[in-house]
Formats: structure tokens, C-alpha cells, sequence
């Protein structure tokens, strides 16, 4: 598969963006097959740039709002819009996006999505990538039940790597794109057949935690009722937390909640979770995933320390890849916005990273999001598993 990152910091005049996305693609070779995965800042006019650039790309374009943007040669960037052009003779693409999804409707949404997609398609897929709304109200679906939904359809053996979309810390203001559409809640998703064998790298950033543990006590989904002898609203207010308004989001962003989990086979994992709204009312805690009833809970702090010791150890570890491998030309990364702001003044860290050091002919793409979706490697059976990640880094190379 060949690909090329184009970018253009443009976006008050988009034929002036579109022009230049066109200018640095026009020595790029196009296969039969190709999609665009683009990324752009919250302000960008997204139905209007679509209409440009489909006048001379007859492909898919998917993507998200993002409040920044991993680049190969400019780094870190925060305005302007970036594009992945993907292109192969021996892969195929199937793109669709849901309707609004909500807890009623996202089993029936996704499932007739990927339905549709495989129809599409000549042989089952080898890859789905997905791009989602962050959980803004209880309404809201969380990471874990999209992964859920898709799996039911697609079953567990196919990946599923993508993000949620983000903007510039309002949480209000992100979008999703898919052809000429734009949601706050539906889910993209682009299913990949043929020659198409990804690899993947996760860590996680945060290992300033707290002494004080609590057991999930009641729980349904991400939304988690008690802790303890109480509910989860006693805990906070009893740790001198934040419980005076209801959307919390950005009062918990650099204080996520850590917990193990059960990925079945045998296989555990850590994991870290954001935590979204208080239902004040009935004492409730909504993270943007999944929480099991009966798993430990443990509240920590993000900081920049951690933030580039774990971009550096997965980088590392996906380098090595490359470097026995050759045929794996792109790299696609999903990074936690709160890691981005655990930077504070050195958001390049992350980029700095890499740059410099990608092997010749490599593309990168990457943004910041409110989750990332990237398989897991079981600790004892090395199997992988999908799943719904928050606070950390992720690579793709396909």
C-alpha cells in the first residue's frame, strides 16, 4: 500500500486549502483503490472542503476535528488540515458512517453499517479503522459498546484502530466526517481488504497514582454508581474532588482513573479512564468507557514526565518493527488530548520523538482525541484484543 501525508495550514479560504492538497499530491501515483483520512482543526468548514476536493478525488474522505496534528516533517502542528492519502492495487476500501447514535439504537445502527461495508467488499476484511463522537451526555455511546457492536458483525479476529474526535478543550465543538456528511455521534468506519497486514504498538502514560484504592461496588457500562458503601459522588467529595457541576470533563482531564480488566483468554490488562459527567441526582459517575462492576479503581495524574517516556517506548518499539519489516510504509498514530496538555509548553515532545528518525519513504499521520481504539495484547496469551483505550499513545503501521 502507498501512501503521502499532505497538508495545508489554509482554512479560511478552502479553494485556496484544496489547491495546495492538490498541488503536493500531484506526483503521487494513485492506485485502483484509494481513500483520504483527514484530520482538521475545529473551525474548518468541512461539507464546503469536501465539495472542492470531490471535484478531482473521486475516493472516500473520513476523519475527525482535532485539536492538534502529528506530521512527519512538521511535527506538532494545531491549525490547518491534513490528509492520508492511502492507495493500493491489492486492497480494497469500504467507507460508510452511522446515523446519531444513542444507547437505543447504535447495536441496530452499526450492525447495518457493517453489513452494507462488507457487501463491498470481495473477500472479509483484514482491518477496520473507525472514528467516533466523545461521550458528552448520558444519551452517548461509550468506546467499549462501539467495539462491541462492530465485533458482533466482524467478529474479534478483525483490528479496529481509530480515535474520537476532539477540538480545542470546549468538548463541544468536534465533529465526524464521511464522504459529505458531518455528525457529533455517529461512527465512521473504513473496512480493508487484500494485502493489508497492520501491526500495532499501545502504551500507557500515567504512573503517578494515588494510595487510595475503591471497589466498583454497582456499575452498568461506563456509567458507575457506587463505590463502596457509597455513591461514586461520596468518593469523590470524600477525596476533596470536584462535584459541584455536572459536565467534569475538563476538571478530570489530567486525572484519570486506573483499573485492570478482564479481556478474557486468561488476559488482564491496566487501563485508564476519563471520567465525563456527574449525574448529581442520583450520585453517578459517566466515563467516556467502559468501567466493570467489581474492579479496583484507583485515581492518578498525568504529567509530562510520563507523557514522553511512553511516546518514546512505543516509538521504539514500532521502529524495530519497521526496521526487520520494509514493506510497511505508513504509520498512523492516535494520541490521548490530554496528553497534550500534560505537555504544557512542550507539545512538540511527542513529535520530537520521531522526527528525524522515520525510515526513508515512510509517511506519518497523526492527532489528538477524547479515545483511541487499538487492539491489545493480552499478557499472558500475546493474543490480540480490541479495545477502547483513554491516556495513551497509539501506532498503527500498515
Amino acid at each position: 500500500m502507498d501512501s503521502i501525508v499532505l497538508y495545508t495550514e489554509e482554512i479560511d479560504d478552502l479553494r485556496d486549502a484544496a489547491e495546495e492538497l492538490f498541488s503536493q499530491a500531484e506526483g503521487f501515483q494513485r492506485r485502483k483503490h484509494s481513500v483520504a483520512i483527514l484530520f482538521a482543526e475545529e473551525d474548518t468548514n468541512y461539507p464546503e472542503l469536501h465539495g472542492l476536493l470531490s471535484e478531482r478525488w473521486d475516493f472516500p474522505i473520513v476523519g475527525c476535528t482535532t485539536l492538534a496534528m502529528l506530521l512527519a516533517e512538521q511535527g506538532c502542528v494545531r491549525t490547518g488540515i491534513s490528509v492520508l492519502l492511502l492507495s493500493a492495487d491489492d486492497c480494497e476500501f469500504a467507507v460508510g458512517m452511522t446515523g446519531n447514535l444513542d444507547k437505543e439504537n447504535y447495536r441496530e445502527e452499526i450492525a447495518s453499517l457493517c453489513e452494507s461495508l462488507l457487501k463491498e467488499l470481495p473477500e472479509p476484511p483484514k482491518l477496520a479503522l473507525t472514528f467516533g463522537g466523545m461521550v458528552a451526555s448520558e444519551k452517548n455511546v461509550p468506546g467499549d459498546e462501539v467495539v462491541d457492536a462492530v465485533e458482533a458483525v466482524l467478529g474479534k479476529e478483525v483490528p479496529l484502530f481509530g480515535g474520537i474526535a476532539s477540538d480545542g478543550f470546549s468538548f463541544n465543538n468536534y465533529s465526524v466526517f464521511c464522504g459529505d456528511s458531518v455528525t457529533k455521534s455517529g461512527q465512521a468506519i473504513v473496512l480493508v481488504a487484500g494485502a493489508v497486514d497492520p501491526v500495532f504498538v499501545t502504551t500507557n502514560s500515567v504512573e503517578n497514582r494515588a494510595d487510595v484504592t475503591y471497589r466498583v461496588t454497582e456499575a452498568r457500562s461506563n456509567q458507575v454508581m457506587r463505590l463502596g458503601n457509597g455513591t461514586f459522588v461520596d468518593a469523590l467529595r470524600r477525596e476533596n474532588m470536584e462535584v459541584g457541576k455536572s459536565n467534569v470533563v475538563g476538571d478530570y482531564f489530567l486525572s484519570p482513573f486506573i483499573l485492570s480488566i478482564d479481556l478474557g483468554d486468561g488476559d488482564v490488562a491496566e487501563i485508564t479512564r476519563t471520567l465525563s459527567l456527574l449525574n448529581l441526582d442520583t450520585g453517578a459517575g459517566v466515563f467516556l468507557g467502559g468501567v466493570p462492576e467489581g474492579s479496583i479503581v484507583r485515581l492518578s495524574i498525568l504529567n509530562q514526565k510520563d507523557v514522553q517516556k511512553s511516546v518514546n517506548q512505543a516509538l521504539e518499539k514500532m521502529f524495530a518493527e519497521l526496521s526487520t519489516d520494509g514493506k510497511r510504509r505508513t504509520l498512523l498514530c492516535h494520541s490521548c488530548a490530554a496528553r497534550f496538555l500534560a505537555l504544557a509548553s512542550n507539545t512538540s515532545a511527542e513529535a520530537e520523538a520521531y522526527q528525524g528518525r522515520l525510515p526513508e519513504g515512510v509517511s506519518l499521520l497523526g492527532m489528538y482525541g477524547n479515545g483511541e481504539y487499538c487492539p491489545l495484547p493480552g499478557n499472558k496469551t500475546g493474543k490480540l484484543h480490541n479495545f477502547f483505550h483513554n491516556f495513551t499513545f497509539t501506532i498503527m503501521a500498515i
